[in-house]
């Protein structure tokens, strides 16, 4: 399933213009995306999906995907200069377009990120209102909005993972919004998704890195905080 809004979720945020859909979307897709790669980074391929491809020039796509890559907020007035400023950073990147992919949602970004060594794809989909879907992750299905405090664990598909890290996010006195389990094969890595409605401990998230059977894990606060 994919990320839950609300009709008052859908009135829209603070933005810089023309659309939520193309702007403001488009921000909190990067911004979810350098945390899943750990920072800002080294060098990015855009790819912009149907009805994007077709649209993301004049409605300031580009420059909002390059601002939410800065970590600018959607209400950030310097998404207008973002590509100066990304050249002042030392962000590479480079924009792709393909108009006609039917197994994507009409407004899809695929970022494929580079930093220090780690490569990361990112898949997001702007669902209208500044509300978004981040659809997978590195293959991964994930379905999350980036709205709620979430956790991303790549981790041995073993017996009894489910209920462990269950347990650890009692202890934390957290709801699970959502959690959702992707694998590419029995017996294999397996991408558990996790949204929570607080934040857990430092502490506890580097226990849970203490696993053997962890093999990354991935803190994502609320990204407009």
């Amino acid at each position: 399933m994919g990320a839950k809004s609300s009709v008052f979720d859908m009135i829209g945020p603070v933005m810089i213009g023309p659309s939520s859909s193309h702007t403001a979307g488009v921000v909190r897709i990067a911004r979810a995306a350098i945390r899943v790669l750990g920072g800002m980074p080294e060098n990015v391929v855009i790819t912009f999906y149907n009805s994007f491809a077709r649209t993301y020039e004049g409605h300031g796509s580009d420059k909002a995907i390059i601002g939410g890559l800065l970590d600018f907020k959607t209400d950030d007035p310097k998404i207008k200069e973002s590509f100066d400023i990304a050249k002042e950073n030392g962000l590479q990147y480079s924009f792709k377009s393909i108009g006609n992919a039917s197994i994507y949602h009409p407004n899809t970004i695929k970022l494929n990120l580079k930093k220090e060594g780690k490569e990361v794809e990112v898949i997001g989909e702007s669902l209208g209102g500044g509300i978004i879907n981040i659809a997978s992750i590195d293959g991964f299905n994930a379905n999350f909005s980036a709205q709620s405090y979430t956790l991303i664990i790549k981790a041995d598909d073993i017996s009894g993972a489910i209920a462990f890290i269950s347990s650890i996010i009692a202890q934390e006195k957290t709801n699970i919004a959502t959690m959702s389990v992707s694998r590419k094969g029995k017996n294999d890595i397996a991408c558990h998704v996790i949204e929570m409605d607080s934040g857990i401990r430092k502490t506890t998230i580097e226990y849970l890195k203490t696993m053997a059977w962890i093999k990354e894990l991935i803190y994502i606060p609320e990204i407009d905080k």
